[in-house]
C-alpha cells in the first residue's frame, strides 16, 4: 500500500490526516523499517507493507469507536501497535505502551523523541503485573495479535474502567478460541458487545475485532500469574 492509497483508504474511515501527522507516521515507518534492520521487531520488511499491515490495519479500530479525550493502555504493543498509531492520528487521546520486551521499549523511546509525542506514555513491565497495580483505570484497552483471546482477557479486563471498551484485534479467531475465553469473560463480569469481521485491503487477510465491556469491578483475584492463566481455561 502506497502512502497516497493509504490516505485514500483512511478517507474511506473518516480519518483525514494532517499534514503534520502524514510526516509523523512516514518518520515512524522508516525509523521502524531501519532499526529493525539491527534489531528484530517485525516480519514486515517494506515501507508499503507497513503503511498496510501496520499503520492501516491499526487504524481500523476506528470502524467500531470513535477515539477523543480518552485514556488507552495496549497491551504488549511491541513495536507500538496499534497503540503509537492511535496516539499519532488521534492526540487528544492519552495512550500507555506496555510491553515486557526491554529492545522494544528502548525502540520506542527513541521514536517517541523523533516523534516529539507527549500524550504517550511508556511501561515495561509484565502484564499480569501492571494490572495488579492499575485496574480500573483506562477507558479502552487493546491487543493486537498478542496471544490466545482468554489470556488477553484475563490480562487487560482488570485495568479496563467499568463500562470502557476493551478491543481486541485477531487476524484468525476460532470458534474454539472464543468458545475458551467465555469462563474468563463471565468471571470478570464482561460481554462482547460487537464484533466486526473485514477483510483488509489489496488481499492482505481477514481480520476481526471484538468490542468488550465490562460492568463492574473485576475481582481481585485477577489476573492470576501467567503460568495459572496458560495451565487452566476457566469454564
Amino acid at each position: 500500500m502506497k502512502e497516497n492509497e493509504f490516505i485514500n483508504e483512511l478517507a474511506k474511515l473518516n480519518i483525514i490526516l494532517t499534514k503534520e501527522q502524514q510526516e509523523k507516521l512516514k518518520t515512524y515507518a522508516n525509523f521502524l523499517l531501519s532499526y529493525n534492520e539491527h534489531t528484530n521487531l517485525t516480519a514486515i520488511k517494506t515501507i508499503d507493507e507497513v503503511y498496510l499491515k501496520h499503520f492501516y490495519d491499526s487504524l481500523t479500530l476506528s470502524k467500531v469507536t470513535n477515539f477523543t479525550n480518552q485514556t488507552l493502555l495496549d497491551i504488549g504493543t511491541g513495536a507500538g501497535f496499534p497503540g503509537l498509531v492511535l496516539a499519532i492520528v488521534y492526540p487528544s487521546l492519552k495512550v500507555t505502551l506496555l510491553d515486557s520486551n526491554n529492545k522494544k521499549i528502548k525502540f520506542l523511546e527513541e521514536c517517541l523523541t523523533k516523534l516529539n509525542l507527549t500524550n504517550v506514555t511508556l511501561i515495561q513491565e509484565r502484564a499480569e503485573n501492571y494490572a495488579q497495580n492499575n485496574r480500573e483505570k483506562f477507558d479502552y484497552v487493546t491487543g493486537r495479535a498478542v496471544t490466545e483471546l482468554r489470556i488477553i482477557l484475563e490480562l487487560g479486563l482488570p485495568s479496563l474502567k467499568v463500562n470502557g471498551h476493551f478491543l481486541i484485534m485477531k487476524a484468525n479467531l476460532s470458534l474454539e478460541e472464543k468458545n475458551n475465553a467465555l469462563g474468563i469473560l463471565k468471571e470478570l463480569s464482561s460481554s462482547i458487545i460487537t464484533t466486526k469481521e473485514f477483510s483488509l485491503p489489496n488481499a492482505a487477510g481477514h481480520r476481526t475485532i471484538l468490542d468488550i465491556t465490562k460492568n463492574k469491578p473485576s475481582n481481585f483475584l485477577y489476573p492470576r500469574s501467567y503460568d495459572k492463566i496458560k495451565k487452566k481455561i476457566l469454564k
